[in-house]
């Protein structure tokens, strides 16, 4: 029975890397269509590994593709994925920027906080607010200090984006055991020209920290 099932399981494992270099194939033809383009990145979503990577990584700058190949991307289990992602961020803009910054967030890569930062002061519509809630997904003390560096200068707009990152921060650091950077948080949200919501849940925050 064991020999069945690592057959099986090697059968299965051959059939999928023939399935992406297929798929890879389809995205390096350049008479290949928009759909069949897209599909193969839908489908790359599902069966993608590093080797997709140099394929894929290049369309986050494509106006027609960015979003499906962060679809692709954002799934593959490689730091080959992160690097790109982190790459793209200088090169890409608009609403490309807004997914890719979003697709970090999604990875949580805390080596993309470096990066990230400076656009929490960019001044391109939705940047600020994009990067501010994927530093809260990244959820390190290295994200939070950068949100609470950048809040004072923030647009108003932004502001409130900057704050449900700090929260997404400090909830994060509590599930990592870091109850004491996280309890530094709320408290330096009840100290913020914040909104009364915003210094009303910060101190319940701290209050249950304190309890639990």
């Amino acid at each position: 029975m064991y020999y069945a099932q690592k057959a099986s399981s090697t059968a299965a494992s051959k059939k999928t890397v023939e399935d992406e270099s297929k798929l890879i194939d389809v995205l390096k033809k350049s008479d290949a269509s928009r759909k069949d383009k897209a599909d193969a990145l839908r489908l790359l979503g599902r069966v993608g590994s590093r080797a997709c990577v140099p394929v894929v990584a290049p369309l986050l700058n494509d106006d027609d593709f960015s979003h499906m190949a962060r679809y692709a991307l954002e799934p593959i289990p490689d730091p080959s994925v992160d690097v790109a992602l982190r790459d793209a961020v200088g090169k890409v803009k608009g609403r490309n920027l807004i997914g890719v910054i979003g697709s970090l967030g999604v990875r949580r890569d805390p080596k993309a906080v470096a990066i990230l930062t400076p656009k929490l002061l960019a001044a391109e519509a939705g940047v600020s607010q994009a990067t501010a809630r994927a530093l809260g997904y990244v959820g390190t003390v290295e994200a939070s200090q950068a949100l609470e560096a950048a809040l004072p200068k923030l647009k108003e707009a932004d502001r409130a984006a900057a704050f449900e990152g700090l929260f997404r921060c400090a909830e994060a650091l509590v599930v990592q055991g870091q109850r004491g950077p996280a309890t530094s948080i709320y408290e330096g949200l009840r100290k913020t020209n914040a909104p009364d919501l915003i210094h009303d849940d910060a101190a319940r925050a701290v209050e249950a920290l304190r309890k639990s």
